[in-house]
């Protein structure tokens, strides 16, 4: 192996490679200077810088000039746990706007060290195709019988053909399809959310491969290895326990007792039958098992075994978007249907949410199609074949919520589950009001990965079910703190295991890359992030409309365990909005001044 160039700090090549596909995979090397990745550090950070210097203005998502960026961090590759996880960064079709989206495996670590900080693609090959990387020239053969395949199948089929050492992202048929969620996997994980998929299957890309033939090592190797030791240590605490022990599921119970679990597309917030889709009931009748990412402590990630043997696994929100979202309670049917969603390469969270709008639309008689019935697992899975296919209702579903209600019309668009177009999480804004505003605000649409806004609500310090200028500061500062873990890149399911972040990360970031940061310089870079990812938006057509909420969740109350109703007003959203365009130096209408922009090192509009 041969290493790279001196002049990188440590953990960086400084570089990244533009691959048009269209070329047949011809490839330059972009050099990234250090100011660059000390501004943006590297996964969603240096993504948005990326988007700002590559993607032409008003640039369509699914066109060949539209660049699609795998971006690695300086972290990947060492031993801190958690840290083998890559960022893929595009404008999203599903919004319109900037899309990020993380995975954890050994394809970042084999990613980065083909030498680059990152690997972007533009261009549309003339046929269906797969990007080879392990060095400066790429190679692009043809896709041939794995065009069609699930990404894990796909997946299989390429390391068999390519060899060992290879490491594969692919798509399934919905990327392959255009369906506005579809997703990027690998390993049986996913870069999510916000139609990743449909960009890379718009390029006729199957899968990009990487192989590792370099080295990249850190500014402090010793230092690092001490680091790692005593992170992994406090990654077994209590903060992380949840997640080993029970998995994310373990919000629904929670979630459904204080009537903030989203039912029936947002027309309650309690779903009666929540215990039979308990981690808790999974386990006890379905065998599960549980499995970690590469390079990671905590395992958070559980399997159980669905009606036909086979593994599905169980996270929190899809089993909240199958389940209660849609009404459905069989733990075989949303089992299923998670599976099902790998299989076609879905987001979970966006087709629960068509599909739970889909149903309300058909209860309301404003789609023809008596089958699709709230509590049904056998309509969602139906829905789902069809979103795969194309058929019957395929092609409108495969829109996603906000473009379907504009063609069904009829008043659909007031309970469509979107904020900019990304359908809702699993978290009820009229009973998490901190999460409401952040929701609301977040460039990339409604995401709870971005803005841990929940965190305060749950905390107990605040009132859940009354926002005020409390919840304003803990938005700001959780979309903050997701930001350089983001960019570093660690898992967030670490955060509890820092007592005081800005500065152990900034230790980290020393140990790896040899500056000297302090907790003051990383939270100047949160912010910077933050705001070049308004920035692109703004660019792209934003408008002060897009940072607010559906019309159901402002206009009717959702009722609680108690009999007490909770109520969010356009008035108190706007409130906190108009807050939080405060304290990131916005004006009235949510566009930055000229001193906020002073250091972002991108151009502006």
């Amino acid at each position: 192996m041969s290493p790279v160039r001196a002049a990188a700090p440590g953990g960086y090549a400084g570089q990244a490679l533009l691959v048009d596909v269209s070329g047949g995979g011809s490839a330059v090397t972009l050099p990234l200077p250090e100011a660059v990745l000390r501004a943006y550090l590297g996964g969603v950070g240096l993504g948005a810088w990326l988007l700002h210097r590559l993607a032409p203005p008003r640039v369509t998502a699914c066109s060949a000039a539209a660049p699609l960026a795998f971006v690695f961090s300086p972290l990947v590759g060492t031993p801190l746990t958690t840290s083998a996880k890559f960022a893929v960064v595009a404008k999203s079709p599903l919004t319109g706007m900037l899309n990020d989206a993380l995975a954890s495996s050994q394809f970042a670590i084999s990613g980065k060290l083909t030498g680059h900080d990152a690997i972007v693609l533009t261009g549309r090959a003339p046929t269906p195709s797969v990007l080879l990387v392990d060095g400066p020239t790429p190679r692009l053969p043809a896709a041939g019988d794995t065009w069609g395949l699930p990404a894990a199948q796909a997946e299989e089929t390429l390391r068999r053909r390519l060899g060992r050492g290879w490491r594969i992202a692919a798509i399934g048929p919905a990327g392959e399809r255009g369906v506005r969620y579809a997703t990027i996997s690998h390993a049986g994980r996913h870069a999510g959310r916000g139609g990743l998929g449909a960009v890379l299957g718009a390029k006729n890309i199957k899968a990009v491969a990487v192989r590792a033939t370099t080295k990249i090592g850190p500014a402090d190797p010793d230092g690092v290895l001490a680091a790692a030791r005593q992170l992994r240590a406090r990654s077994f605490g209590p903060a992380t326990a949840k997640y080993r022990e029970l998995g994310t599921l373990a919000n629904l119970l929670a979630f459904n007792a204080i009537s903030t679990l989203p039912t029936r597309n947002f027309t309650a917030a309690t779903f009666l039958d929540a215990p039979q889709l308990s981690t808790e009931e999974l386990h006890e009748l379905r065998g599960g098992t549980r499995r970690g990412c590469a390079s990671c402590s905590i395992g958070c990630e559980h399997l159980y075994r669905g009606r036909n043997g086979r593994s599905a696994r169980v996270e929190y929100e899809n089993v909240f978007a199958l389940g209660p979202l849609c009404g459905v309670s069989d733990p075989d049917d949303v089992l299923a249907a998670s599976a099902r969603c790998d299989e076609l390469g879905l987001d979970t969270i966006s087709a629960g949410g068509t599909i739970a709008w889909a149903m309300e639309c058909a209860a309301r008689g404003l789609l023809d199609a008596p089958w699709l019935r709230f509590g049904e697992g056998a309509a969602v899975l139906r829905a789902l074949e069809e979103i795969g296919s194309g058929d019957g209702l395929g092609a409108l579903l495969a829109l996603g919520s906000r473009r379907a209600a504009t063609v069904v019309g009829g008043g659909s668009e007031e309970f469509a589950p979107h904020v900019k177009g990304m359908e809702l999480p699993g978290y009820e804004p009229r009973t998490l009001q901190g999460m409401a505003l952040g929701l609301a605000v977040n460039a990339r649409g409604a995401d709870h990965n971005r803005s841990g806004a929940y965190e305060a609500d749950l905390s107990g310090a605040y009132d859940r079910l009354a926002g005020g200028d409390a919840q304003v500061a803990a938005a700001v500062d959780t979309e903050d703190r997701a930001s350089v873990m983001d960019s570093m890149i660690l898992c967030k399911f670490l955060r509890g295991v820092f007592d005081e972040p800005y500065q152990q990360w900034a230790e980290l970031l020393r140990l790896v890359t040899g500056w000297e940061l302090d907790a003051a310089e990383l939270r100047a870079t949160a912010r910077r992030i933050v705001l070049a990812k308004r920035m692109f938006n703004l660019r792209e057509g934003w408008t002060p409309a897009d940072d607010w909420l559906p019309a159901r969740l402002l206009r009717e109350p959702v009722r609680l365990g108690s009999g007490r109703e909770a109520t969010l007003t356009p008035a108190r959203l706007r409130e906190m909005i108009d807050g939080y365009y405060t304290i990131r130096g916005l004006d009235q209408e949510g566009r930055p001044t000229s001193e906020a922009l002073a250091d972002l090192l991108v151009d502006n509009p």
